[in-house]
Protein backbone atom coordinates (compact mmCIF):
# COMPACT_ATOMS: atom_id res chain seq x y z
CA UNK A 1 0.00 0.00 0.00
CA UNK A 2 1.26 3.48 -0.79
CA UNK A 3 2.18 6.08 1.79
CA UNK A 4 0.59 9.49 1.26
CA UNK A 5 2.92 12.41 1.83
CA UNK A 6 0.64 15.42 1.77
CA UNK A 7 1.61 18.83 3.16
CA UNK A 8 -0.29 20.48 5.95
CA UNK A 9 -1.94 22.75 3.40
CA UNK A 10 -3.62 19.77 1.79
CA UNK A 11 -4.94 18.58 5.13
CA UNK A 12 -6.27 22.07 5.75
CA UNK A 13 -8.02 22.07 2.40
CA UNK A 14 -9.72 18.78 3.18
CA UNK A 15 -10.79 20.01 6.59
CA UNK A 16 -12.12 23.24 5.14
CA UNK A 17 -14.24 21.32 2.69
CA UNK A 18 -15.73 19.17 5.42
CA UNK A 19 -16.43 22.05 7.77
CA UNK A 20 -17.59 24.67 5.31
CA UNK A 21 -19.91 22.80 2.97
CA UNK A 22 -23.55 22.56 3.96
CA UNK A 23 -24.81 19.15 2.95
CA UNK A 24 -28.25 18.66 1.41
CA UNK A 25 -31.09 18.20 3.84
CA UNK A 26 -33.15 15.01 3.83
CA UNK A 27 -35.91 16.85 1.99
CA UNK A 28 -33.47 18.09 -0.66
CA UNK A 29 -32.11 14.58 -1.16
CA UNK A 30 -35.60 13.20 -1.66
CA UNK A 31 -36.43 15.77 -4.35
CA UNK A 32 -33.23 15.22 -6.32
CA UNK A 33 -33.49 11.43 -6.54
CA UNK A 34 -36.97 10.54 -7.80
CA UNK A 35 -35.62 7.31 -9.31
CA UNK A 36 -32.69 5.06 -8.69
CA UNK A 37 -31.48 3.31 -5.58
CA UNK A 38 -27.87 4.17 -6.46
CA UNK A 39 -28.11 6.41 -9.54
CA UNK A 40 -30.93 7.59 -11.80
CA UNK A 41 -30.88 7.28 -15.58
CA UNK A 42 -30.65 11.07 -15.77
CA UNK A 43 -27.51 11.07 -13.64
CA UNK A 44 -25.95 8.21 -15.59
CA UNK A 45 -26.67 9.96 -18.89
CA UNK A 46 -24.25 12.71 -17.82
CA UNK A 47 -21.36 10.31 -17.21
CA UNK A 48 -18.57 10.11 -19.80
CA UNK A 49 -18.19 7.32 -22.34
CA UNK A 50 -14.44 7.76 -22.61
CA UNK A 51 -11.45 7.70 -20.29
CA UNK A 52 -9.83 5.07 -18.11
CA UNK A 53 -12.68 4.80 -15.59
CA UNK A 54 -15.25 4.18 -18.34
CA UNK A 55 -12.95 1.74 -20.06
CA UNK A 56 -12.74 -0.38 -16.89
CA UNK A 57 -16.52 -0.51 -16.49
CA UNK A 58 -17.01 -1.32 -20.15
CA UNK A 59 -14.32 -4.00 -20.11
CA UNK A 60 -15.93 -5.69 -17.11
CA UNK A 61 -19.34 -5.51 -18.75
CA UNK A 62 -18.02 -7.04 -21.96
CA UNK A 63 -16.05 -9.77 -20.24
CA UNK A 64 -16.96 -13.00 -18.50
CA UNK A 65 -19.05 -12.17 -15.47
CA UNK A 66 -17.70 -15.11 -13.47
CA UNK A 67 -19.37 -17.89 -11.53
CA UNK A 68 -22.30 -16.82 -9.34
CA UNK A 69 -21.59 -17.76 -5.73
CA UNK A 70 -22.86 -15.44 -3.02
CA UNK A 71 -21.53 -17.88 -0.41
CA UNK A 72 -18.01 -16.88 -1.53
CA UNK A 73 -17.27 -13.70 0.40
CA UNK A 74 -14.56 -12.79 -2.15
CA UNK A 75 -16.75 -13.24 -5.23
CA UNK A 76 -16.54 -10.56 -7.91
CA UNK A 77 -19.59 -11.83 -9.80
CA UNK A 78 -21.68 -9.23 -7.98
CA UNK A 79 -19.65 -6.15 -8.96
CA UNK A 80 -19.19 -7.46 -12.51
CA UNK A 81 -22.97 -7.76 -12.74
CA UNK A 82 -23.21 -4.17 -11.55
CA UNK A 83 -20.82 -3.11 -14.33
CA UNK A 84 -23.06 -4.73 -16.95
CA UNK A 85 -26.12 -2.94 -15.54
CA UNK A 86 -24.29 0.40 -15.48
CA UNK A 87 -23.21 0.06 -19.09
CA UNK A 88 -26.78 -0.80 -20.08
CA UNK A 89 -28.05 2.27 -18.24
CA UNK A 90 -25.52 4.48 -20.03
CA UNK A 91 -25.76 3.02 -23.53
CA UNK A 92 -29.28 1.64 -23.71
CA UNK A 93 -27.95 -1.43 -25.50
CA UNK A 94 -30.49 -4.20 -24.75
CA UNK A 95 -27.82 -6.91 -24.92
CA UNK A 96 -26.33 -5.60 -21.68
CA UNK A 97 -29.76 -5.57 -20.06
CA UNK A 98 -30.32 -9.20 -20.95
CA UNK A 99 -26.84 -10.16 -19.79
CA UNK A 100 -27.28 -8.35 -16.47
CA UNK A 101 -30.66 -9.96 -15.84
CA UNK A 102 -29.24 -13.42 -16.45
CA UNK A 103 -26.36 -12.72 -14.06
CA UNK A 104 -28.70 -11.44 -11.36
CA UNK A 105 -31.02 -14.40 -11.54
CA UNK A 106 -28.13 -16.88 -11.65
CA UNK A 107 -27.06 -15.69 -8.20
CA UNK A 108 -30.41 -16.38 -6.52
CA UNK A 109 -30.04 -19.10 -3.91
CA UNK A 110 -26.24 -19.30 -4.11
CA UNK A 111 -25.91 -17.91 -0.60
CA UNK A 112 -26.65 -21.37 0.81
CA UNK A 113 -23.79 -22.77 2.85
CA UNK A 114 -22.09 -19.42 3.34
CA UNK A 115 -21.97 -16.92 6.18
CA UNK A 116 -23.85 -13.68 6.57
CA UNK A 117 -20.61 -11.80 5.87
CA UNK A 118 -20.56 -13.25 2.35
CA UNK A 119 -24.25 -12.49 1.80
CA UNK A 120 -23.74 -8.98 3.16
CA UNK A 121 -20.83 -8.24 0.84
CA UNK A 122 -22.36 -9.68 -2.30
CA UNK A 123 -26.06 -8.86 -2.18
CA UNK A 124 -26.12 -5.08 -2.54
CA UNK A 125 -24.67 -4.91 -6.07
CA UNK A 126 -27.25 -7.39 -7.40
CA UNK A 127 -30.06 -5.28 -5.94
CA UNK A 128 -28.69 -2.08 -7.47
CA UNK A 129 -28.17 -3.87 -10.80
CA UNK A 130 -31.79 -5.04 -10.82
CA UNK A 131 -32.90 -1.49 -10.19
CA UNK A 132 -30.66 -0.11 -12.96
CA UNK A 133 -32.01 -2.46 -15.62
CA UNK A 134 -35.62 -2.17 -14.38
CA UNK A 135 -35.90 -5.93 -14.07
CA UNK A 136 -39.65 -5.77 -13.49
CA UNK A 137 -40.49 -4.35 -16.90
CA UNK A 138 -37.97 -6.63 -18.59
CA UNK A 139 -39.33 -9.87 -17.14
CA UNK A 140 -42.09 -9.64 -14.54
CA UNK A 141 -41.98 -13.36 -13.74
CA UNK A 142 -38.25 -13.38 -13.05
CA UNK A 143 -38.50 -10.13 -11.12
CA UNK A 144 -41.15 -11.63 -8.86
CA UNK A 145 -38.87 -14.59 -8.20
CA UNK A 146 -36.07 -12.14 -7.37
CA UNK A 147 -38.36 -10.09 -5.14
CA UNK A 148 -39.59 -13.19 -3.28
CA UNK A 149 -36.00 -14.29 -2.70
CA UNK A 150 -34.99 -10.85 -1.42
CA UNK A 151 -37.87 -10.84 1.03
CA UNK A 152 -36.80 -14.19 2.46
CA UNK A 153 -33.02 -13.90 2.30
CA UNK A 154 -32.99 -11.07 4.86
CA UNK A 155 -34.09 -13.57 7.49
CA UNK A 156 -32.30 -16.67 6.21
CA UNK A 157 -30.13 -18.23 8.91
CA UNK A 158 -26.53 -18.64 7.78
CA UNK A 159 -24.02 -19.94 10.30
CA UNK A 160 -26.34 -18.97 13.16
CA UNK A 161 -27.11 -15.42 12.06
CA UNK A 162 -29.32 -13.57 9.57
CA UNK A 163 -28.58 -10.49 7.52
CA UNK A 164 -30.78 -8.41 9.81
CA UNK A 165 -29.45 -9.81 13.08
CA UNK A 166 -25.88 -9.30 11.86
CA UNK A 167 -26.64 -5.64 11.18
CA UNK A 168 -28.20 -5.18 14.59
CA UNK A 169 -25.59 -7.06 16.66
CA UNK A 170 -22.19 -6.57 15.01
CA UNK A 171 -20.80 -2.99 15.34
CA UNK A 172 -17.96 -3.62 12.89
CA UNK A 173 -17.32 -4.65 9.29
CA UNK A 174 -19.82 -7.52 9.53
CA UNK A 175 -22.58 -5.17 10.63
CA UNK A 176 -21.88 -2.35 8.18
CA UNK A 177 -21.80 -4.68 5.19
CA UNK A 178 -25.03 -6.28 6.41
CA UNK A 179 -26.58 -2.84 6.78
CA UNK A 180 -25.70 -1.85 3.23
CA UNK A 181 -27.38 -4.91 1.75
CA UNK A 182 -30.32 -4.69 4.14
CA UNK A 183 -30.96 -1.06 3.18
CA UNK A 184 -30.69 -1.78 -0.54
CA UNK A 185 -33.20 -4.62 -0.24
CA UNK A 186 -35.63 -2.49 1.76
CA UNK A 187 -35.41 0.28 -0.82
CA UNK A 188 -35.93 -2.12 -3.72
CA UNK A 189 -38.91 -3.79 -2.06
CA UNK A 190 -40.41 -0.50 -0.91
CA UNK A 191 -40.28 -1.76 2.67
CA UNK A 192 -40.37 1.56 4.51
CA UNK A 193 -40.71 -0.09 7.92
CA UNK A 194 -37.48 -2.06 7.64
CA UNK A 195 -35.74 0.87 5.95
CA UNK A 196 -36.57 3.09 8.92
CA UNK A 197 -35.38 0.42 11.34
CA UNK A 198 -32.11 -0.01 9.42
CA UNK A 199 -31.62 3.75 9.37
CA UNK A 200 -31.96 3.91 13.15
CA UNK A 201 -29.41 1.13 13.57
CA UNK A 202 -26.94 2.98 11.35
CA UNK A 203 -27.54 6.23 13.21
CA UNK A 204 -26.85 4.40 16.46
CA UNK A 205 -23.63 2.95 15.05
CA UNK A 206 -22.52 6.47 14.18
CA UNK A 207 -22.86 7.43 17.84
CA UNK A 208 -26.50 8.29 18.58
CA UNK A 209 -27.18 5.73 21.28
CA UNK A 210 -30.71 7.13 21.72
CA UNK A 211 -31.47 5.86 18.21
CA UNK A 212 -30.00 2.39 18.75
CA UNK A 213 -27.49 0.84 21.15
CA UNK A 214 -27.98 -2.94 21.23
CA UNK A 215 -24.71 -3.89 19.57
CA UNK A 216 -22.41 -6.50 21.08
CA UNK A 217 -18.91 -5.05 21.34
CA UNK A 218 -15.57 -6.79 21.72
CA UNK A 219 -12.49 -5.26 23.36
CA UNK A 220 -13.49 -1.76 24.52
CA UNK A 221 -9.99 -0.28 24.75
CA UNK A 222 -10.47 1.90 21.65
CA UNK A 223 -13.72 3.38 23.00
CA UNK A 224 -13.63 6.91 24.40
CA UNK A 225 -16.32 5.89 26.88
CA UNK A 226 -16.29 2.10 27.44
CA UNK A 227 -19.52 2.32 29.43
CA UNK A 228 -21.30 3.81 26.40
CA UNK A 229 -19.61 2.22 23.37
CA UNK A 230 -20.25 3.41 19.84
CA UNK A 231 -19.29 2.43 16.32
CA UNK A 232 -17.52 5.73 15.58
CA UNK A 233 -15.81 7.69 18.36
CA UNK A 234 -17.29 11.15 18.99
CA UNK A 235 -15.90 14.59 18.21
CA UNK A 236 -12.89 15.46 20.36
CA UNK A 237 -12.31 11.92 21.64
CA UNK A 238 -8.79 11.39 22.99
CA UNK A 239 -6.89 8.66 24.80
CA UNK A 240 -3.48 8.95 26.44
CA UNK A 241 -2.97 12.25 24.68
CA UNK A 242 -3.81 10.95 21.20
CA UNK A 243 -6.86 11.85 19.14
CA UNK A 244 -9.21 8.95 18.51
CA UNK A 245 -11.93 11.22 17.13
CA UNK A 246 -13.53 9.25 14.31
CA UNK A 247 -11.82 5.95 15.09
CA UNK A 248 -13.88 2.79 14.56
CA UNK A 249 -13.24 1.06 17.90
CA UNK A 250 -14.59 -2.38 17.11
CA UNK A 251 -12.45 -2.62 13.98
CA UNK A 252 -9.32 -0.92 15.32
CA UNK A 253 -9.26 -3.52 18.09
CA UNK A 254 -8.94 -6.18 15.40
CA UNK A 255 -5.36 -4.97 14.99
CA UNK A 256 -4.75 -4.97 18.73
CA UNK A 257 -5.96 -3.35 21.92
CA UNK A 258 -5.34 0.37 22.12
CA UNK A 259 -1.75 1.47 21.95
CA UNK A 260 0.18 4.15 20.14
CA UNK A 261 1.32 3.51 17.48
CA UNK A 262 -1.70 1.38 16.60
CA UNK A 263 -1.25 -2.08 15.14
CA UNK A 264 -1.89 -1.89 11.41
CA UNK A 265 -5.23 -3.39 10.39
CA UNK A 266 -7.33 -3.29 7.25
CA UNK A 267 -10.54 -3.84 9.16
CA UNK A 268 -11.29 -0.14 9.61
CA UNK A 269 -11.49 0.42 5.87
CA UNK A 270 -13.32 -2.90 5.55
CA UNK A 271 -16.02 -1.56 7.88
CA UNK A 272 -16.05 1.70 5.97
CA UNK A 273 -16.90 -0.19 2.77
CA UNK A 274 -20.23 -1.10 4.29
CA UNK A 275 -20.75 2.22 6.06
CA UNK A 276 -20.09 4.34 2.97
CA UNK A 277 -22.68 2.37 1.00
CA UNK A 278 -25.13 2.60 3.91
CA UNK A 279 -24.77 6.38 4.02
CA UNK A 280 -25.10 6.78 0.26
CA UNK A 281 -28.17 4.57 0.02
CA UNK A 282 -29.87 6.28 2.93
CA UNK A 283 -29.11 9.68 1.41
CA UNK A 284 -30.78 8.49 -1.78
CA UNK A 285 -33.79 7.50 0.31
CA UNK A 286 -34.03 11.00 1.79
CA UNK A 287 -32.17 10.54 5.08
CA UNK A 288 -29.51 13.00 6.24
CA UNK A 289 -27.11 10.13 6.85
CA UNK A 290 -23.88 11.85 5.77
CA UNK A 291 -24.41 14.40 8.53
CA UNK A 292 -25.28 11.92 11.28
CA UNK A 293 -22.80 11.44 14.09
CA UNK A 294 -21.37 14.93 13.54
CA UNK A 295 -20.43 13.92 9.98
CA UNK A 296 -19.30 10.57 11.34
CA UNK A 297 -18.20 9.12 8.00
CA UNK A 298 -16.11 12.20 7.27
CA UNK A 299 -14.51 12.05 10.71
CA UNK A 300 -13.76 8.34 10.33
CA UNK A 301 -12.11 9.07 6.99
CA UNK A 302 -10.11 11.93 8.49
CA UNK A 303 -8.91 9.73 11.37
CA UNK A 304 -7.50 7.20 8.92
CA UNK A 305 -6.04 9.92 6.69
CA UNK A 306 -4.27 11.62 9.60
CA UNK A 307 -3.11 8.28 10.96
CA UNK A 308 -1.48 7.57 7.62
CA UNK A 309 0.25 10.95 7.75
CA UNK A 310 1.34 10.95 11.37
CA UNK A 311 2.15 7.33 12.06
CA UNK A 312 3.65 6.61 8.67
CA UNK A 313 2.02 3.22 8.22
CA UNK A 314 -0.16 2.15 5.34
CA UNK A 315 -3.50 3.39 6.61
CA UNK A 316 -5.02 4.94 3.48
CA UNK A 317 -7.63 3.44 1.15
CA UNK A 318 -5.87 1.47 -1.57
CA UNK A 319 -6.51 -1.85 -3.29
CA UNK A 320 -10.13 -2.92 -2.97
CA UNK A 321 -10.80 0.04 -0.65
CA UNK A 322 -9.80 2.66 -3.24
CA UNK A 323 -13.36 3.14 -4.48
CA UNK A 324 -14.46 4.74 -1.21
CA UNK A 325 -12.82 8.21 -1.31
CA UNK A 326 -14.57 8.93 -4.60
CA UNK A 327 -17.98 8.70 -2.94
CA UNK A 328 -16.83 10.40 0.27
CA UNK A 329 -15.41 13.34 -1.68
CA UNK A 330 -18.63 13.65 -3.67
CA UNK A 331 -20.78 13.57 -0.54
CA UNK A 332 -18.77 16.12 1.43
CA UNK A 333 -17.28 18.21 -1.40
CA UNK A 334 -13.97 17.12 0.09
CA UNK A 335 -10.57 16.49 -1.44
CA UNK A 336 -9.24 13.27 0.04
CA UNK A 337 -6.61 11.57 -2.15
CA UNK A 338 -7.96 9.19 -4.76
CA UNK A 339 -6.52 6.45 -6.93
CA UNK A 340 -8.08 4.29 -9.64
CA UNK A 341 -11.05 2.49 -8.10
CA UNK A 342 -10.52 -1.25 -8.13
CA UNK A 343 -13.58 -3.44 -7.46
CA UNK A 344 -14.28 -3.67 -3.76
CA UNK A 345 -15.96 -6.28 -1.65
CA UNK A 346 -19.43 -4.80 -2.08
CA UNK A 347 -19.09 -1.90 -4.54
CA UNK A 348 -17.07 -0.78 -7.54
CA UNK A 349 -16.72 1.61 -10.50
CA UNK A 350 -17.05 4.75 -8.37
CA UNK A 351 -14.28 6.67 -10.14
CA UNK A 352 -16.71 6.63 -13.08
CA UNK A 353 -20.03 6.92 -11.25
CA UNK A 354 -18.94 9.50 -8.64
CA UNK A 355 -15.76 10.96 -10.05
CA UNK A 356 -17.17 14.13 -11.56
Amino acid sequence: MMKLDKPAAALGAILFGLLAVALPSAADAATTTPNGIWLSYAEIAKLPMSGKAWDKVKSAADGWVGTPNIADQDSKHDVNTLAIALVYARTGNPAYRTKAAAAIMSAVGTEAGGRTLALSRNLVSYVIAADLIDLRTLDATQEQKFRTWLTAVRNETLDGKTLISTHEIRPNNWGTHAGASRIAVAMYLGDTVDLERAARVFKGWLGDRSAYSNFEYGDLSWQMDPKNPVGVNPVGATKEGHSIDGALPDDMRRGCSFKWQPCTTGYAWEAMQGAVVEAQLLARAGYDAWNWGDKGIARATMFLYKLNQEVGSDWWATGDDAWQPWIINKAYHANFPTTAAKPGKNMAWTDWTHGS
